[in-house]
């Protein structure tokens, strides 16, 4: 099994393998499963103290804060797999193809 590491901010790295999704931490069931996260023991804070852009949700049930938008998260992946996801022109926020 190869192990794909992606600088997440701050020297820190996460194996994107693992990852089962990324979320931005202003909704309320974000907000909810980072405090159940806290409460468990499951949370692990990679925003060196700035604010967090990104909550990344892993296979083992752990929750990962970073400082890194979850599009630059993603671009980086893209980067290290060589192979692009998702086009720079496409924005599913705003309902644009």
């Amino acid at each position: 099994m190869v192990i794909e590491l992606v600088h997440v901010g701050f020297g820190n790295v996460l194996a994107m393998n693992r990852v089962i999704a990324i979320a931005s931490p202003n909704s309320a069931p974000t907000k909810r499963a980072i405090q159940e996260g806290k409460n468990k023991g499951l949370l692990i804070d990679m925003t060196n103290g700035r604010r967090t852009k990104a909550v990344i949700f892993t296979d083992s049930g752990h929750i990962v804060l970073a400082a890194l938008a979850p599009e630059t998260i993603t671009g980086r992946l893209q980067v290290t797999r060589g192979d692009p996801l998702l086009k720079p022109e496409q924005s599913d926020e705003k309902g644009e193809l």
